[in-house]
């Protein structure tokens, strides 16, 4: 590969940064797009790349991050959408604006990111998207309550399928990732719960979680050449969780 622009949101840290700098060691040049400029500048030079900050709810900042990687560079041949929230709050305890929040970033930010950037590659004959979903997306897994994440993930990989039909005989593909439980500070913060930790380990035949650079490579594969007949996919990492 390599001389290739890809653009990753929410790379500032965990999956996000590991597949940037995965993309990076393949010799692309990596737009490290995150709310968070401080973690992001930091990978973006720590890989040579460039920093956008954007807010992937705003439809006017994915505009922006549009216009940025165009006029600095040109084009766009890939996008990954990485950037997502969880909260685990029951069901009946879920407001509407926590409910939003999800969905604003994990969906409404997916789309914003895939119709504004996908709409450039369109334009330009074509590219490759590879969504962040989850295993959440596919199964309940337990015992955390979590609906409105597990509902949002379920629609990245609808939209992921709907867009990859799309698009394809305009030679954009689109698939998904949908990895299991990944050392992030998300779920070690969930393993710091005994109860949870036993739990999600017993439930993953493969008995621990993933490092995020065990999630990157299979991203890299999706946007590669060597995956040129593959659109509409979702390859799940979950360490044998859903196989039970």
């Amino acid at each position: 590969m390599g001389s290739r622009i890809v653009v990753v949101t929410g790379a500032g840290q965990g999956i996000g940064e590991s597949i940037a700098r995965a993309f990076a060691a393949e010799g692309d040049h990596v737009v490290v797009a995150d709310r968070a400029a401080a973690t992001g500048r930091a990978v973006a030079d720590a890989i040579a790349g460039s920093f956008v900050e954007v807010d992937v709810t705003d439809t006017a900042s994915v505009r922006a991050l549009r216009d940025a990687v165009l006029r600095d560079h040109g084009r766009i041949d890939g996008l990954v959408n990485n950037a997502g929230i969880v909260r685990n709050t029951p069901a009946e305890d879920t407001s509407d604006d926590e409910w939003r929040s999800i969905f604003a970033v994990n969906v409404d930010g997916v789309f914003w990111c895939c119709r504004e950037l996908g709409g450039a590659m369109l334009a330009a004959g074509g590219g490759w998207i590879v969504n962040i979903a989850s295993m959440s997306g596919i199964v309940v897994n337990r015992p955390q309550p979590q609906a409105a994440y597990n509902a949002s993930k379920a629609a990245v990989i609808g939209l992921t399928k709907s867009l990859a039909a799309e698009w394809a005989g305009r030679g954009l593909r689109v698939n998904a990732v949908a990895p299991g439980y990944v050392a992030t500070e998300l779920t070690l913060r969930g393993m710091s719960n005994d109860a949870w930790r036993e739990e999600w380990l017993r439930d993953t035949p493969m008995g621990r979680v993933a490092t995020p650079d065990e999630i990157a490579p299979s991203v890299v594969y999706l946007g590669s050449d060597a995956a040129s007949y593959v659109t509409g996919s979702v390859l799940v990492i979950d360490g044998g969780y859903t196989a039970w």
